[in-house]
């Protein structure tokens, strides 16, 4: 058993966090994440409307009674989404937690407070993070280079990251950004985060809601089989290396705009991947993490291994080189 302040503040069993993940963080993955004693976290915007995501919010409690939240990322937009809307369906619809991701979320944060919903905050930065300290968030979560979707623009990676973030936070803080097993988890624990975050792992399990030529694809893949687009526009972004995210590489160094790759990049094509397992019809994320995964498990058979595993590292391995 390994149980830290995360536990307690959030109310979960285990020290693991299922990340928000466009078009993956649906009933089916969230609620077999909290079954597992984990937190799970609905993806807002995967809902294309706020009624919607009311009606999976009631999916997934039909299929667990244990706590998961909903992640609502805030992303410019020449169309935003109605953030306030979705806001306003995860508090009036009791759900204890909240990840908020991309912007500062302090215009949402007094509906939330007010709601009783506790936020955990994604972001990629040390400076960002004491930020969202100072604004009142309850948690932070502290996302290193080697994460899939957007690490932000400083390329500073976990090993380095979590512990400068530790030093600054005193709101528990989850690692996220490689970590798909024990050793994950235990390396991070000794950074000074609380527990982890973990997106591509929960990909690769029975309950995630894709295709499974995606799922074997982050079997086979290694560590090197991704690629960072949209570098040149400030805007960085690490997604599974195919035929489409070379093609977008390769436009944008050679000086093009976004416009150029626009079609390319389009969400609904990389929603397709994900549906069909035609693996190069779009852009799809993917970490690093990828190069440590060797099979698909069940989510319960992957936190209770990582949760095991970890256990034992630190009263054997860990403890005899102490000793």
């Amino acid at each position: 058993m390994v149980r830290t302040r995360f536990c307690e503040v959030f109310g979960v069993e285990h020290p693991i966090v299922q990340g928000g993940m466009q078009w993956v963080g649906r009933a089916e993955l969230t609620a077999a994440v909290a079954n597992a004693g984990g937190l799970g976290f609905l993806t807002a915007l995967t809902q294309p409307t706020p009624a919607d995501l009311a009606k999976e919010i009631a999916r997934c409690r039909d299929l667990t009674d244990k706590p998961f939240g909903v992640n609502l990322t805030i992303l410019p937009s020449i169309t935003p989404p109605p953030y306030a809307q979705y806001r306003d369906v995860i508090v009036e619809s009791g759900v204890p937690v909240v990840e908020t991701a991309g912007f500062n979320p302090a215009e949402h944060l007094p509906a939330f407070r007010a709601g009783g919903v506790k936020v955990l905050h994604k972001c990629t930065s040390v400076r960002h993070a004491v930020k969202a300290q100072a604004l009142g968030v309850d948690g932070i979560s502290i996302d290193g280079f080697e994460c899939a979707g957007h690490p932000g623009e400083d390329d500073v990676p976990g090993l380095v990251l979590i512990p400068a973030a530790a030093g600054r936070i005193t709101v528990p803080m989850v690692a996220s950004g490689g970590f798909g097993d024990a050793r994950g988890l235990v390396a991070a624990l000794a950074l000074g985060a609380d527990g982890i975050n973990m997106g591509t792992r929960f990909v690769a399990t029975v309950e995630a809601p894709v295709h499974d030529n995606v799922k074997q694809q982050l079997v086979a893949a290694g560590e090197r089989d991704t690629e960072l687009i949209f570098r040149t526009l400030g805007n960085t972004a690490r997604v599974a290396r195919n035929a489409v995210s070379t093609e977008v590489v390769s436009i944008l160094g050679g000086g093009g705009r976004f416009e150029d790759v626009r079609e390319l990049v389009a969400g609904t094509r990389g929603r397709k991947v994900l549906e069909t397992g035609d693996l190069d019809l779009g852009i799809w994320t993917a970490g690093l993490v990828q190069g440590l995964i060797e099979d698909v498990p069940t989510v319960a058979e992957l936190i209770d291994r990582i949760v095991t595993g970890a256990g034992q590292l630190i009263r054997g391995r860990l403890t005899s080189v102490a000793g």
